[in-house]
């Protein structure tokens, strides 16, 4: 099965299904002689892990990492590093009503059509499950790049936007259960997730993501670009439809005496339209950029849909869902930013002595 590893020279292989014994990863391209933090790699685990309020899913896992490889004596040994996180909580007999199913806007009709067989237990490995694999190398990657900052939090959920005036840190994105710096804002975010998982419905969101330190210089021309590299990265995580960087759309309507940031003598630019990226190489500026994630598929409420057969039936999906998966999503944007960031880094010292 292609298509299951990311990066160049820092690449992540991951592995796994839903409600299979455990996922894992294999991070190779790590130096050697680097201090890790695990317990930083299990904190954001727990930001992404489900059960965590009322407007999540109810499946409770733990989500402790297991290290197996790469490391000795908590300092990276230039070899893979391997690791699982196990499942616990799984409970297949939720989606035995999908087995022969297909719900709309989901991976189950295209996982059969491709392959000729699925495991619809919880999506197997379509599933968002995956994604804490990418947390936990995200996290890891981290540790490679102090000089980076970065910051992901909710900007907005259906039509309730937050305007953020200043880069909040990870503290103040995680004091609400939606992850957005603005705390009346979080709340009435908070309020109509409720208010949907209690309707079997759900809804999409915008995560924004900012990171400051990047020096001058990150990136690769032509396909390379690094602004190509994280609208990859960010298109590969479940639920994900949309990416912008910098003024974004919003460019389409400027003119090129409004859009063009203008260079300054004492260093930096006037404006940040860019979005900290020029010519798909990093300039020195903060690093903006925008994802917007569809409404989880997977919905309570009754829906037209076929079966194997071709046969229209209508479907009231059971099992365990969130309602907006946006506010978990944040450490992964944030792990995914990390992974191409890093991978960069590493290859940056190949191109300039």
């Amino acid at each position: 099965m292609p298509g299951n590893t990311f990066g160049t020279l820092l690449k992540l292989t991951t592995f796994g299904e839903s409600h299979g014994r455990a996922i894992g990863g294999i991070l190779d391209g790590v130096p050697a002689g680097i201090e890790i933090n695990v317990d930083h790699i299990q904190h954001q685990l727990d930001r992404r892990k489900p059960g965590q309020s009322s407007i999540t899913t109810d499946r409770a896992e733990h989500d402790k990492v297991d290290m197996l490889s790469g490391l000795f004596e908590g300092v990276t040994t230039g070899t893979p590093i391997g690791f699982i996180i196990p499942n616990k909580d799984q409970k297949s007999k939720d989606y035995s009503h999908l087995k022969d199913v297909y719900r709309p806007s989901h991976a189950d009709y295209t996982y059969q059509e491709k392959y000729g067989i699925r495991d619809y237990r919880g999506g197997g490995r379509s599933s968002a499950r995956e994604t804490a694999v990418r947390v936990a190398a995200g996290a890891l990657a981290e540790q490679l790049i102090p000089e980076a900052d970065i910051v992901a939090y909710v900007k907005s959920v259906g039509s309730i936007s937050a305007l953020v005036q200043s880069v909040p840190n990870r503290s103040e994105v995680d004091q609400t259960n939606v992850r957005c710096p603005d705390l009346e804002k979080a709340k009435e975010m908070e309020l109509l997730i409720q208010s949907l998982k209690e309707q079997g419905d759900s809804v999409g969101g915008v995560i924004e993501c900012r990171v400051n330190g990047v020096p001058t210089g990150w990136g690769e021309p032509v396909f390379d670009k690094l602004n190509a590299q994280l609208a990859k990265a960010m298109l590969s995580i479940n639920a994900v439809k949309g990416f912008e960087i910098g003024s974004g759309f919003a460019s389409a309507e400027m003119k090129g005496s409004q859009h063009n940031d203008e260079f300054l003598p004492s260093g930096g630019t006037k404006t940040n339209h860019s979005g900290g990226i020029q010519g798909g190489i990093s300039n020195g500026e903060e690093i903006i950029f925008r994802v917007a994630f569809k409404p989880v598929a997977t919905i309570g409420k009754k829906q037209e849909t076929i079966n194997k057969k071709g046969e229209a039936v209508e479907l009231e999906a059971k099992g365990r869902h969130d309602p907006c998966v946006v506010p978990r999503a944040v450490p992964i944007v944030e792990a995914m930013t990390a992974l191409v960031l890093a991978d960069f880094k590493l290859r940056q010292k190949t191109n300039k002595i």
